[in-house]
C-alpha cells in the first residue's frame, strides 16, 4: 500500500519544531550513516534551474586541527589567552564540521537563488541530524572569512563564498528550544 503524502506530518512537525541550536556537543563520532543521511537530505533543497551550486566540505580531523589553531592565535591576538583556550577546547570538542560553500555567479540575481538553494540545503541537514538525535549548529563566525581559511580547507575564495560551518553531534546535554510566535513579522494581505 502506497503512504500518503500527509501520514508522518506528526513526526516532522515534532522535529522541525523542537530543533535548536546545539552549541556544546558530545565528542563521540558522528557515525558516517548519519552524515550521508544528512548529504542526502541537503541535496533535496530547492535549487532554481538545478544549478547545483554548492560546495560541501566534510572536513577530516587534520583540516579542523588547522582551523582550531588558527581561531586560537586570532583569538589570542584579539581577546586574550584565557578566552582562547576556552574556545580551543570547545571547538575541539566538536566531532563533526561540514563547510557549505556557494559558486560565486556574476548573475546577482542567480547568486541569489543559489544561496537560497544552498541556505535550504544546511536546514535539511540540520533537520536530518536532529531527527537521528544528533544536534547541530550553523556558524559563520570571523574564521570563516579569515583570508587563510580558505587555504586551509582548499577552496579558491574568488569563485566560492561561506553559506556556512555546520558543527555536528550528540548534545552534551538536553537543549532547551525557545518559543517562536509564528505570526511576528507577518502581514496578512487582502
Amino acid at each position: 500500500m502506497e503512504k500518503s503524502l500527509t501520514e508522518n506530518s506528526d513526526s516532522f512537525d515534532y522535529i522541525l519544531k523542537t530543533r535548536t541550536t546545539v552549541h556544546n556537543f558530545n565528542p563521540e563520532p558522528v557515525p558516517k550513516n548519519v552524515i550521508d543521511a544528512a548529504l542526502e537530505a541537503f541535496v533535496t533543497a530547492p535549487n532554481h534551474f538545478l544549478t547545483k551550486p554548492w560546495r560541501i566540505y566534510v572536513l577530516g580531523e587534520q583540516t579542523i586541527e588547522k582551523i582550531i589553531d588558527l581561531n586560537t592565535t586570532q583569538i589570542k591576538s584579539e581577546k586574550g589567552e584565557k578566552l582562547a583556550m576556552q574556545k580551543k577546547e570547545r571547538w575541539s570538542s566538536v566531532p563533526c564540521w561540514i563547510l557549505i560553500n556557494c559558486v560565486h555567479s556574476d548573475d546577482q540575481f542567480r547568486f541569489q537563488e543559489d544561496y537560497a538553494s544552498c541556505a535550504c540545503g544546511i536546514q535539511n541537514m540540520m533537520l536530518s541530524f536532529w531527527a537521528k538525535g544528533y544536534g547541530s549548529k550553523w556558524t559563520t563566525g570571523p574564521i570563516t572569512r579569515h583570508p587563510k581559511f580558505s587555504e586551509l580547507v582548499d577552496f579558491d575564495s574568488k569563485s566560492e563564498v561561506v553559506v556556512g560551518l555546520l558543527w555536528s553531534g550528540l548534545p552534551e546535554s538536553a537543549p532547551k528550544g525557545k518559543k517562536r510566535d509564528a505570526q511576528t513579522n507577518v502581514s496578512w494581505l487582502l
